[in-house]
């Protein structure tokens, strides 16, 4: 029996189709003629289109999208999208840069000639003399001029070597019935107008050629039905074409790039492979394909491109197999996006989920054998092959789908299938809306048998391919295709999904192996068993699972079984693949080995991994301390997880270290990301022969965000205990050998491009004291690669009766008696440790008093001037008690030698006068040194100032 609800939605998508076999005999056309001026920016054109009323109700006016105008200024929803994906292109722009509708002249078979005042719009209503009834069409003359913008905004536009052209026209908003409300352009190739015929004739500047997905009749002119956007290129250049034959189809490739001889060939000999491939799983193979430079740099292949490190380049594979990887994924793609309608905003997954599972299936075809790493797992050195050691040089490059995803599922940062796209982050896009797609994809054609989930794919696709996708409908003839094996699927899509199985036991019974798996989703999803022997056989079973959570047993042949798998190699996008193998033989039977690695890698699910990595590091007292960290985590985070790094003194000839233990809880759907609990402890020295000792619990939230947004917000609570040892003096001086510290913090931090916003505060507290801080920060990029930021710091003590000064606020150095920030010499009060400097309390950077102990606020500016060269100033005021307060200031130049990791403070003007001219004044410059490398490499990456 058929379920209700799938049956009511059947008969739905086939009153849908019927509907629309009578609404496509009124396909709107557009005919065009198009002149391009000789500054190559601006655009005459004269446009006639037939416009059909295809909705349900009679309508009075008629929109049109003028998305040239998302190009304006700043106030666009495009001009938002790029600075989320931190492109400040627009942001910088000069006006003559931009795109937008300079006039505008329209005629009706129905009216008159109307003039609209305000072409700024991205949404133009057309008013109508007299309603247009559903069914009923009227003619459009439309004269109008476009500025068209420079190409570097959205790959739209005019460039030096070329003039691109889409969503540049007026067109009918073919999705505003669904939408209900007006679209903005975003620049995320959505579809504006579908199932229009077009006829364009672009009269262009001498010795200027054009091409377009559109069938040219003549140079320079095109005519035919498109069911996406027209697009054009017009260049000086001479771009390659080539033309396959596929069976009874001739397919023309035109290239908005160019080719050299050898990617050529390469191509010659791999897209008859590919285009008959295509049209054997899906029966679409186009008698045109044009590829965009943008369209082939959005679409290749993800993660096989060479390495790059310094002058050195590795390459993964060769040249030929990177051609065809690439425009396997560029050509698949593009036959989707211009066979098949889909609104891509609410049903992105459907294109980007099949191409995906196609391209699955060709590389177990094809490239079934090569590895993740390529040919990177045999590169030598002195005859030893270094990658060898990693897990992931022995992953086969079709798993790279679902560590992907798995990826973004342990960061807790992966979204929901059916996500609106504009909603997805850009990792999203790909992790989610591809990789994840397409695995389920593949996962419900193995177990229906891949030929039949293909039939039914390629009937699918070629009955549906005349009207709008409905994804329901798809999701529902598959469901009863796969005898209901599928049915999950629809339930998966609609929420993050955590399924798990858990692979718990087994025991042996008469010849057979009795399973238990534990399995924590109310969907009845089915999962795959495998039986591996020790000479590497292996026997498949499938098995149905009930819809609710359970925990069953399931019976299977021993056949001399080694090993038992659930969904191998990341077959299926699930939660934890660590708890899918069991081995049944031998001391490790009913349980996972331990295996020690050196270097952070890519987890291999079957054992219990430590990681043994080397660390270096240096203060005044320890000297050098060379260390070594064992933990757990690899480059996937663990819910669980350990950290543990004794370090080897080389200045007290004693052993230091620190560790800790976290536990982390991440749910996938909550008003928070995660929340994280831990232990820590540490033990290094702070002045000479003197250690301290620190213990901390803790807990923090991450509160949930919008993926694509850069704000974050924390609230985090700790408990701090403090062992230190003293001297003689220091005991007779009263100095605290114990002490108990408190705190509640809470972070926001906003790290868009433009305007960069932080704030934080905290109460801290112990047996002596009570105080409260708060500091807020603006950074503000005033030019291109220039910035000015603004801090504000106050902080005030509720009560202080300490027995000194070491819990002050600091003024121009921080008492680091939480022992929290970096500095090389703790206790240092003279010489070139004691000038290390650190962005906390005041701020100030020359020595002006040290410390408050009732209350301090102060500002600090800071902005580049030039190269490495910035300025800085701070100003402010404190309070000691039994003092009147004080007004302090300073200012002077910063250079920025190595940013982030090396920076110089040259003092100038301050309270204490003009400092160059003391005779100490080498002892008054500061410094920033933080001992992080990855910072030197990504400097020297990007370049220096």
């Amino acid at each position: 029996m058929w379920p209700l609800g799938i049956l009511k939605r059947i008969f739905a998508g086939l009153l849908f189709g019927g509907f629309f076999v009578l609404a496509s005999a009124q396909r709107d056309s557009i005919y065009i003629q198009a002149t391009l001026a000789g500054d190559l920016r601006t655009l005459n054109v004269s446009q006639e289109m037939r416009y059909y009323n295809k909705s349900d109700s009679a309508q009075t006016e008629v929109q049109l999208l003028n998305w040239i105008a998302a190009y304006k200024n700043r106030g666009t929803a495009l001009y938002d999208r790029k600075i989320e994906d931190r492109n400040k292109e627009l942001h910088f722009a000069q006006p003559q840069e931009l795109g937008r509708l300079k006039s505008l002249n329209i005629q009706t078979d129905l009216s008159s000639a109307l003039t609209l005042s305000d072409l700024n719009s991205e949404n133009l209503y057309i008013p109508l003399p007299q309603k247009l009834e559903p069914g009923e069409s009227l003619k459009l003359q439309l004269n109008y001029q476009l500025q068209l913008p420079l190409a570097k905004f959205t790959g739209y536009g005019t460039s030096e070597q070329n003039i691109a052209l889409k969503y540049f026209f007026l067109v009918p908003d073919s999705f505003a019935e669904a939408n209900g409300k007006e679209r903005k352009f975003l620049d995320i190739e959505e579809t504006a107008n579908h199932s229009t015929h077009w006829t364009v004739n672009l009269d262009l500047p001498t010795d200027y050629h054009s091409k377009s997905n559109l069938a040219e009749i003549h140079p320079n002119y095109y005519s035919g039905l498109l069911k996406g956007d027209p697009e054009f290129l017009i260049s000086f250049n001479i771009y390659p074409t080539l033309t396959f034959q596929t069976g009874e189809t001739q397919t023309k490739i035109d290239f908005g790039y160019r080719l050299d001889a050898e990617e050529q060939q390469h191509l010659k000999n791999k897209i008859p492979q590919q285009l008959q491939y295509l049209q054997s799983k899906t029966g679409l193979v186009p008698p045109k394909i044009f590829i965009s430079e943008k369209f082939r740099k959005k679409e290749d292949f993800f993660g096989n491109d060479d390495i790059a490190f310094w002058k050195f380049r590795f390459p993964l594979f060769t040249k030929e197999e990177n051609a065809d990887l690439d425009y396997f994924s560029i050509i698949s793609k593009n036959i989707l996006e211009q066979e098949l309608i889909t609104n891509k905003d609410d049903d992105h997954w459907f294109k980007n989920g099949i191409k995906t599972y196609l391209e699955l299936q060709y590389l177990k075809k094809y490239y079934g054998d090569h590895k993740l790493l390529g040919q990177l797992t045999e590169a030598s050195i002195l005859r030893i092959k270094p990658l060898k050691l990693f897990h992931a040089s022995r992953l086969k490059l079709i798993e790279r789908y679902g560590i992907a995803y798995q990826y973004m599922m342990t960061q807790n940062l992966d979204q929901k299938i059916d996500e609106d796209f504009k909603g997805l982050s850009n990792f999203n896009e790909m992790t989610v809306s591809n990789f994840e797609t397409g695995s389920l994809l593949n996962f419900v054609a193995e177990k229906m048998g891949t030929s039949d989930f293909e039939d039914f794919l390629s009937e699918y696709l070629q009955s549906n391919a005349a009207q709008q996708i409905d994804t329901g409908h798809f999701l529902d003839r598959l469901a009863m295709r796969s005898h209901y094996s599928s049915v999950f699927l629809e339930n998966l899509m609609s929420r993050k999904h955590r399924v798990n199985f858990n692979l718990k036991k087994f025991k042996r019974a008469e010849g057979n192996l009795e399973v238990t798996v534990r399995k924590n989703t109310y969907d009845p999803v089915p999962f795959k068993l495998e039986t591996i022997s020790e000479e590497g056989g292996t026997k498949t079973h499938w098995f149905g699972t009930p819809e609710h959570p359970s925990q069953d047993v399931y019976i299977v042949p021993e056949m001399d079984t080694d090993k038992i798998v659930i969904n191998s190699g990341h077959f299926f996008p699930e939660k934890n693949f660590r708890d899918n193998y069991l081995y049944t033989k031998g001391l490790f039977s009913n349980m996972k080995k331990i295996k020690l690695k050196l270097i952070k890698d890519i987890p291999n699910p079957e054992y219990n991994e430590i990681y043994l990595n080397p660390r270096l590091t240096f203060n005044a007292y320890d000297k050098v301390l060379l260390g070594l960290n064992f933990r757990n985590e690899s480059l996937f985070n663990h819910k669980f997880a350990y950290s543990l790094t004794p370090y080897y003194s080389t200045g007290t000839g004693q052993m230091t270290g620190s560790g800790s233990v976290t536990y982390s809880i991440m749910p996938p759907e909550s008003f928070f990301q995660s929340l994280n609990m831990g232990v820590s402890g540490s033990y290094f020295h702070y002045d000479y022969d003197l250690s301290y000792r620190k213990f901390t619990a803790s807990a923090s939230i991450n509160f949930a965000k919008n993926p694509r947004s850069a704000i974050s917000r924390s609230l985090g609570v700790s408990f701090n205990h403090y062992e230190k040892d003293l001297t003689p003096e220091m005991v007779f001086e009263n100095e605290y050998e114990q002490y108990n510290l408190w705190n509640v913090n809470y972070g926001f931090a906003d790290n868009r491009l433009i305007h960069e916003k932080f704030f934080g505060a905290y109460v801290q507290g112990m047996q002596d004291f009570n105080k409260v801080a708060a500091e807020a920060t603006y950074r503000y990029e005033y030019a291109a690669n220039k910035k000015i930021a603004f801090r504000l710091f106050a902080g005030y003590f509720l009560n202080n009766k300490t027995r000194n000064d070491i819990f002050d606020f600091g003024i121009s150095r921080v008492s680091n008696y939480s022992f929290s920030y970096g500095l090389l010499g703790q206790s240092a009060t003279s010489g070139l440790l004691s000038q290390q400097f650190v962005l906390a309390d005041g701020g100030f950077k020359s020595l002006i008093d040290s410390t408050a102990n009732q209350w301090i606020t102060s500002f600090n500016v800071d902005s580049h001037i030039w190269k490495m060269f910035n300025i800085y100033a701070d100003a402010g005021m404190y309070k000691n008690r039994s003092s009147d307060p004080k007004f302090i200031w300073d200012s002077g130049v910063k250079v920025r030698i190595i940013p982030d990791f090396l920076e110089v403070y040259l003092p100038v003007y301050s309270t204490l006068g003009f400092e160059p001219s003391f005779k100490d004044y080498a002892q008054r410059i500061r410094f920033t040194l933080v001992l992080n490398l990855s910072a030197v490499v990504n400097t020297a990456r990007r370049g220096w100032y």
